[in-house]
């Protein structure tokens, strides 16, 4: 994926962008931009492409579009974040913004850093009243009380995840325990709370790190790391032995360098350039192929039964009640469990299914993949 002249070219044009240098007009001359333009639309980083190519006098419909309506976009969910915040804070409801509407500033453009969607995290005790007030201001309700963070939208307008926690229970376990009482690491005197330096950083990567194990995350995620780095002082003894505690160091240590030399132009080294594929090919919110891969290697670590066991436990219908799997089964499958005689037939009710989806092969080779 690393020989691969769009991603070459997309990663050369972003690394110009963030460190507000000018792109050699040659090489510039020499890029296959349709390939370009697709490729840093599926990182949603348009935005910092376009601002890159016309800082060297490349101009076109597609670059002036991708940064009018980043822009544009930038503008609208700054004036609906502020008066969000003003009915939050007319409310007595503490809030934080997260992630993008934070990192958004640092870039060295405004609307270089494009969002799909406002992250705020608030007061969990006061949820309801957050649902009312977003209501109040016109805005519809995607999803409310199902996971860490109820959705709202509204037509033409921005969206906002309002999270009642940073990871839910269904996470990765040390994520959900050591922030499960964040509010004891909020700054800030009034109801706007925000995290320091360090803690901020450990979040960021502790958010890029659950959706890397999960379904891959893409560039756009090396340039905030790369960007909140090169503008953020840390103390980084400290991010270390907190990145311990989350089980995330090594993952922590090579993100960061690798978000370092990839964008300063250094030469990466192999291992480098093996995570730089995965990040290549995951896309801004990764791959079910990923996903699947990630999750297998997961369930054999976890279980420790090896390949062979895998499959075996993969191809078993708990049959028993006293089977943790049991209740699972019986409600993704209700006609085969209130017709017991055919359990016999779920496993290649299951295979035919999963071929069907294209999920088997993706299985196999994951498996086939994977080092035990």
């Amino acid at each position: 994926m690393t020989e691969n002249k769009a991603a070459q070219d997309v990663i050369y044009l972003a690394s110009c962008a963030v460190n507000e240098q000018i792109p050699d007009a040659e090489r510039v001359a020499a890029m296959d931009l349709k390939a370009v333009y697709a490729f840093a639309k599926r990182h949603k980083i348009s935005a910092i492409v376009a601002f890159a190519l016309e800082s060297a006098g490349y101009k076109d419909q597609w670059s002036t579009a991708a940064i009018i309506s980043a822009q544009k976009k930038a503008v609208v969910f700054h004036h609906e974040l502020m008066k969000v915040s003003k009915e939050l804070e007319k409310a007595g409801v503490w809030y934080m913004p997260l992630k993008g509407a934070v990192l958004q500033y640092m870039y060295p453009v405004y609307g270089m850093r494009q969002m799909g969607d406002h992250d705020i995290l608030i007061d969990a005790d006061r949820a309801k009243d957050v649902k009312a007030i977003m209501e109040g201001l016109g805005y519809n309700i995607e999803h409310f009380g199902i996971s860490n963070h109820d959705v709202y939208d509204k037509e033409r307008g921005p969206r906002f995840e309002m999270h009642t926690a940073l990871f839910g229970p269904g996470h990765d376990e040390k994520l959900y325990e050591y922030y499960k009482d964040v509010e004891k690491r909020l700054l800030g005197d009034g109801y706007e709370k925000h995290l320091g330096p360090e803690d901020f950083y450990i979040y960021l990567t502790a958010h890029e790190y659950k959706h890397y194990t999960y379904r891959g995350t893409g560039l756009r995620s090396l340039l905030d790391t790369y960007v909140y780095l090169q503008k953020t002082p840390l103390d980084m003894a400290y991010v270390t032995a907190e990145a311990e505690k989350l089980g995330m160091a090594e993952f922590e240590a090579k993100n960061r360098a690798l978000a370092r030399r990839l964008f300063s132009g250094g030469e990466l080294t192999q291992d480098e350039r093996d995570m730089l594929d995965y990040f290549l090919s995951s896309g801004v919110y990764g791959t079910m192929d990923h996903f699947i891969e990630n999750k297998v290697e997961k369930e054999i670590a976890k279980r420790g039964y090896g390949k062979a066991g895998y499959m075996l436990a993969r191809f078993s219908v708990p049959v028993r009640k006293k089977n943790k799997d049991y209740d699972n089964y019986a409600n993704r499958y209700p006609f085969f469990y209130q017709h017991k005689i055919l359990l016999p037939f779920l496993p290649f009710y299951r295979i035919f299914h999963a071929m069907k989806a294209g999920r088997f092969t993706t299985e196999a080779k994951a498996i086939k993949k994977v080092k035990v």
